[in-house]
């Protein structure tokens, strides 16, 4: 039977609209599946030199991550304008340019490249906003941080499956101490907008009592400063006297209230280059990012300081001498964990100490450095006046140097050891007068503490119930004892020219090393400078 016949119409017209309609949906859903798999394409194509871009999109069928999803693309791009906040150089992910590219991605085979190089663009900003730019061994051999990378796989899975801006806002380090350094830096840049601190003070030396245009231009830098009120005054009085005070404590001088050369030189750095120094401290600390222990041992060699910190409080800090900037005596930096120390400590020598300054001066006088034991290789001792030490060079001296516990040891009465490849710890030592200088660098690499047995019982107060009779029985002894901790702490060794207090200013402090003005360079070469914010 016909359909007419059964409907009581012909409907050969409409079979023939129903066939035309059917034939256009077909070739849509054709043509979006050409369009669909002419992204995919263009995803695995543009993705193929990179493993893990390679492996994440494998997973999702080479789907988009970027293109349909409004709150990601708007979530990465607010990102990236503000990378400039954390001293990253926002030419380096261009915002504008990646909307521009997105907006001109007319085909699929354009979206899905558009697509890969954001990915690649939001895996970059990820490393340098979390574990930094740079590579800490290649600006100076001496930097030795193991820096935290995360897993760039693992970093694109988890932010799929987060919320995108909760996520943007967790990458850069979580410690307060880069937050308060970023509030500095945003501090600094607003300054230089309203153009710095004032004229270069020219003055020689100022000092309680002076009066004058000097004496005044001294006070108008200490107020825009923020160390000193305001005041009419035109004489160096007591309020003057204590601002100095406090600018000489913010930038590890010797508080004497006088505005000498020193000072003066400090008080006459410019904004913009304080500015650098808080820029490097934020990559540094970039560089650290990871936990550092409920307590761990903070030793600053800018700051000539050592510090254990207890859930981020400092309790217990003392002077410390560093290694000479001779590039042989430099001290390292690097994290390690303290293991235990030594009561009554024997000195080793070096080698380098042996051959470079001691053989020289045996050579000269065999009797020389006489506190030192000379051994043999099977550790027995050698009668120095059976040695022609002149027949001796540095490469072939066959012999160790060893100097027993004494009050006079090198090590002075304990050593604190964390084994490393750099042969670094924390020591005694019997040149006490070293640390009321203001410039500390005068060992060979390792850290001389001033205040070595209050550090003892520190760190030994978690194990035992008198830990100042505990240490000083051993002391007494004479002999060489060791003492293991029996809960070993994280120790860092770090270099901070820009540094802040939690209930304090941030700290200045010179770059004796030339460290932090190698970091600058090589940060100012990725595009990083210094600007100048209004609001």
């Amino acid at each position: 039977m016909r359909f007419s016949r059964l409907f009581g119409r012909d409907l050969r017209p409409y079979l023939a609209v129903w066939l035309v309609i059917l034939a256009l949906g077909l070739a849509s859903a054709v043509a979006a599946q050409t369009q669909v798999t002419e992204f995919r394409q263009a995803v695995a194509q543009a993705a193929a030199d990179d493993p893990d871009l390679v492996a994440f999109y494998r997973a999702r069928d080479f789907n988009g991550i970027w293109t349909d999803d409004r709150n990601r693309r708007n979530a990465i791009l607010a990102a990236f304008s503000a990378a400039g906040d954390h001293g990253l150089p926002a030419d380096r992910y261009d915002a504008d340019a990646v909307i521009d590219r997105l907006r001109r991605a007319g085909t699929p085979a354009e979206q899905g490249q558009a697509e890969v190089a954001l990915s690649r663009l939001f895996l970059q900003y990820a490393r340098d906003v979390q574990t930094g730019m740079l590579v800490p061994s290649r600006i100076d051999p001496n930097i030795h941080r193991q820096v935290p990378y995360r897993s760039r796989l693992a970093t694109l899975e988890a932010f799929v499956k987060s919320n995108p801006a909760g996520f943007l806002r967790a990458l850069p380090p979580a410690a307060p101490e880069y937050t308060r350094l970023m509030r500095e830096k945003l501090a600094l840049e607003r300054l230089l907008a309203d153009g710095g601190w004032g004229p270069t003070l020219v003055s020689r030396k100022l000092e309680p009592g002076n009066s004058g245009p000097a004496v005044v231009a001294l006070r108008n830098r200490l107020i825009s400063m923020g160390y000193l009120g305001r005041t009419a005054s035109q004489t160096y009085d007591a309020d003057i006297m204590a601002a100095v005070q406090q600018f000489q404590l913010a930038h590890g001088l010797n508080p004497d209230g006088t505005a000498g050369p020193s000072t003066l030189a400090e008080m006459n750095v410019e904004p913009a280059a304080r500015l650098q120094s808080v820029i490097v401290a934020m990559e540094r600390e970039r560089w650290i990012n990871r936990p550092r222990g409920e307590r761990h041992i903070w030793v600053n060699l800018a700051d000539f300081s050592a510090q254990v910190i207890d859930n981020e409080n400092v309790t217990f800090a003392t002077r410390a001498v560093i290694g000479a900037t001779a590039s042989d005596r430099v001290s390292p930096e690097f994290s390690d964990v303290m293991e235990f120390m030594v009561i009554n400590p024997s000195w080793y020598v070096p080698r380098s100490i042996i051959t470079k300054e001691y053989l020289p001066m045996l050579k000269t006088n065999p009797n020389a450095v006489n506190q030192l034991i000379i051994t043999d290789s099977s550790g027995r001792r050698v009668d120095r006046a059976a040695v022609d030490f002149t027949s001796y060079t540095e490469s072939s001296f066959p012999f160790s140097m060893r100097e027993p516990p004494s009050q006079g040891n090198a090590l002075g009465l304990v050593k604190f050891m964390f084994p490393n490849r750099y042969n670094i710890y924390l020591h005694d030592t019997p040149a006490k007068s070293l640390f009321r200088r203001e410039t500390r660098a005068f060992s060979h690499g390792c850290i001389r503490l001033n205040d070595p047995f209050d550090f003892a019982y520190t760190l030994l107060a978690r194990q035992v119930a008198d830990p100042e009779a505990f240490f000083q029985s051993r002391l007494r002894t004479g002999q060489e004892q060791r003492v293991d901790l029996e809960r070993p702490v994280p120790v860092h060794l770090v270099y901070r020219t820009a540094y802040t207090k939690a209930d304090g200013r941030t700290q200045f402090r010179r770059d004796i090393y030339g460290r932090d003005a190698k970091i600058w360079r090589a940060l100012a070469r990725e595009g990083v400078a210094v600007r100048a914010v209004r609001g």
